[in-house]
């Protein structure tokens, strides 16, 4: 007897409750191995591969690429139990020799006979990161000649399951599912797609399916089911027109999105805010309307940091290290300031009603990818020098642009360094990163004219604007931080006296 083991979208961390389907790793009808790497989904902070904790073949996928799913909903179904004429290792995940097989669970280390997830080779690792590290398997699928029945129907539960809800079927019934009908075989294999259809009064007899070998997907059904309404709608207006009226067939139009004033905008375009724009927007929605805040800002002459800076990847030698960015620079010189004025590194408790001051300093900065807006976080920055703060700067970047950082690399900070200048704009007035207390904003710098020494001269001019919660500290504070930082930037020799 097969075991259908449930797999659903397992809890991704740092309180995130859902994820959209990016890509899917294998097909129905693949043979998997425990913890290999089965749907890319892309969450509200980055976007990762989820591993199967079981081994065998896949008889269902749920949902779409596209599809939002919350956590605890189905992922997919995995077979366990090698269909009749089928081998190999993979497709008995029992007898496995990889190291999710023979350690990492309870019935392997002699504690007990363990659920029955774990008696059937599952790893039980559903976390992204946590998995055992077993090669992943060739891909392998598994012929539908060979399979001539289905799963049973079994009920699909929305509430969050550590362990998967165990179905009992002959071992031949994992692929293709009948229809409860006697003049033939339906291609369904999921029963939240029976479900739907059955909901709807949706004759998937009817159905030409878009999946592999004419299989039935959801995205068939909901084709089916806006056509249905559409008909349903367009039979209740003509029934509804007046007599002796000539109403003309009412055909499916494109969605006609409704202007601010009421009136229809003809050919406007609608955008869900999901994924990073969602979380970015709710984050944003959240800190103009939680936080007080107010913004100073300034001009500096970078004339003598540019220079210094020069100097600095100009030097050769064993000790002459790495160059050193701007941003590391302005970043090593944000820690400095927050050591002299620790209001700003703070967040607020809002429901006690008090300030939290933060030990250590977690240092963001905003990085455009072609994903949005994100955030990573150079932890302890407050323990590192320029040099270090670079090379992390540089690692955190290149895993943002390739849509690898984990969610834990973009929470957790407590002071953002928003460097927009790299849009060439001079100033702005930053929107602090909630929950935290303050931003410091920098504009390009360039040549500008300026007084110096006396004389009105050709300087390196940046404009920095600080904007603060002002239930932290009061102006005076905020003034002081942002000087000190125009005084590092103008006189790097300043900030000698802090390293």
């Amino acid at each position: 007897m097969a075991q259908v083991l449930e797999f659903k979208l397992p809890d991704l961390g740092e309180g995130l409750t859902e994820a959209e389907i990016v890509r899917w790793l294998v097909e129905v009808g693949d043979v998997v191995a425990i913890d290999q790497p089965v749907v890319e989904v892309e969450t509200a902070k980055a976007m990762v591969e989820v591993p199967c904790p079981y081994g065998g073949v896949v008889t269902a996928r749920f949902g779409e690429e596209g599809t939002e799913l919350p956590v605890g909903a189905p992922l997919l179904t995995v077979a366990v139990g090698a269909p009749e004429g089928a081998s190999g290792p993979a497709a008995s995940p029992a007898s496995s020799s990889s190291p999710s097989s023979s350690s990492g669970s309870p019935s392997s280390s002699g504690k007990g006979s363990g659920s029955g997830a774990e008696s059937s080779g599952g790893s039980g690792n559903v976390l992204v990161g946590y998995g055992t590290g077993a090669p992943a398997a060739r891909r392998r699928r598994i012929r539908p000649d060979r399979l001539d029945r289905a799963v049973a129907e079994a009920p699909v539960s929305g509430a969050p399951v550590v362990e998967a809800q165990v179905v009992e079927a002959p071992v031949a019934e994992v692929l293709v599912a009948e229809a409860p009908v006697s003049d033939g075989p339906v291609p369904v294999v999921s029963p939240l797609v029976r479900r739907l259809a059955r909901q709807h009064g949706i004759d998937l007899r009817r159905l030409a399916g878009s999946g592999p070998d004419g299989l039935i997907l959801r995205a068939d059904v909901d084709r089916a089911i806006r056509t249905a309404e559409e008909t349903a709608a367009a039979t209740a207006r003509a029934a509804q027109a007046p007599a002796g009226s000539h109403a003309k067939p009412s055909t499916p139009s494109a969605p006609v999105a409704a202007a601010p004033n009421g009136v229809a905008a003809a050919g406007a375009e609608r955008i869900l805010l999901r994924g990073v724009r969602g979380a970015v927007a709710d984050k944003l929605s959240r800190s103009r309307t939680e936080i007080p805040d107010a913004t100073c800002w300034v001009d500096a002459d970078a004339t003598e940091l540019m220079a210094v800076r020069a100097a600095m990847n100009a030097a050769t030698g064993p000790s002459a290290g790495p160059k050193v960015s701007v941003l590391a620079l302005l970043a090593r010189i944000c820690t400095a300031a927050l050591a002299r004025f620790p209001e700003l590194n703070a967040t607020v408790d809002t429901e006690a009603r008090e300030i939290v001051r933060l030990p250590g300093v977690h240092l963001g900065f905003a990085a455009q990818t072609e994903r949005g807006l994100v955030v990573p976080v150079v932890r302890d920055a407050h323990t590192r020098n320029a040099e270090s703060i670079g090379a992390e700067i540089a690692r955190l970047t290149e895993l943002a642009r390739t849509g690898k950082l984990s969610p834990a690399q973009l929470t957790g900070g407590t002071f953002t360094l928003n460097n927009y200048g790299v849009f060439g704009v001079d100033g702005s007035t930053p929107i602090i990163n909630h929950p935290e207390a303050a931003m410091l904003g920098v504009g390009r710098i360039m040549p500008k004219p300026w007084v110096h020494q006396g004389e009105l001269a050709v300087r390196q001019v940046v404009q920095l604007s600080l904007t603060f919660d002002h239930r932290v500290c009061d102006g005076g504070t905020a003034g002081g931080f942002l000087r000190y930082v125009a005084d590092c930037v103008e006189q790097p020799a300043v900030l000698l006296r802090t390293l």
